[in-house]
């Protein structure tokens, strides 16, 4: 059960783009999807609209040198080649996934990309910068389908031209409350920082510290649902 303005939101968001995957989720369900992502968060979202995938963590070594990249940039480029990885594994073993979905989520303050905390120390520091300001969340979303399939005919060629891909950012602004170092240490102490981008879960304690967002609340917790939801739609509808 949704309580509290948040969850009511996302109860309803999350009824709105049920109905606009219900008209071909039984395509989708009738083929082998894949999440290229561990995140717990990712999969519930995903599950959540009754979607079935499997889920094969890439293995990508995130080390891309931020400076060469605009925050929009960063994302697509991680999240493809986080998807690229699990596809080409899985293009040696056997028959090719219909859809792999690939997403990586980073946080964006004063011309800085802000990843998730290395230690208790930088998580720290990131909540202290975040800490009565605003930032932008950037989720770039990648979708890979093999290249014989009848679907995203206008995508890219990647891996050895063995799949097609197109990727989309979505942007989200987020307005952080006054935080005091009792605050932040004490949040940091639950250990909810430590493995999410900014330092901070919007979906669960995390959500206190939050003023306000302008944007996808699916995007700050690390998936921008809508966004995929609006992109299967066009181009399932396609077939």
């Amino acid at each position: 059960m949704c309580r509290g303005s948040f969850q009511n939101a996302t109860c309803v968001t999350l009824h709105r783009i049920f109905a606009m995957l219900q008209p071909f989720l039984y395509i989708l369900n009738a083929q082998r999807n894949i999440l290229a992502s561990g995140s717990p968060r990712r999969k519930e979202i995903l599950e959540n609209v009754g979607l079935k995938f499997e889920v094969i963590p890439s293995t990508f070594e995130e080390n891309l040198d931020k400076s060469q990249f605009t925050p929009q940039e960063y994302v697509v480029e991680t999240a493809k080649l986080k998807t690229s990885e699990v596809a080409e594994r899985l293009s040696q073993t056997g028959p090719l996934p219909d859809l792999i979905i690939g997403c990586d989520t980073v946080v964006y303050q004063n011309n800085q990309i802000i990843e998730k905390p290395r230690d208790k120390a930088d998580a720290v520091r990131i909540l202290t910068k975040l800490s009565g300001r605003s930032h932008s969340v950037f989720s770039g979303l990648t979708l890979f389908v093999p290249a014989s399939s009848d679907v995203l005919k206008d995508g890219c060629p990647v891996v050895d031209s063995k799949f097609r891909c197109a990727s989309f950012v979505e942007q989200t602004e987020v307005f952080m409350c006054e935080m005091s170092s009792e605050v932040i240490d004490a949040y940091i102490a639950t250990g909810e920082p430590m493995d999410k981008a900014g330092g901070y879960g919007i979906q669960a304690l995390g959500g206190t510290l939050v003023n306000k967002i302008h944007g996808d609340n699916f995007n700050v917790m690390g998936f921008p649902l809508p966004r995929f939801a609006r992109e299967m739609s066009r181009i399932y509808s396609k077939k």
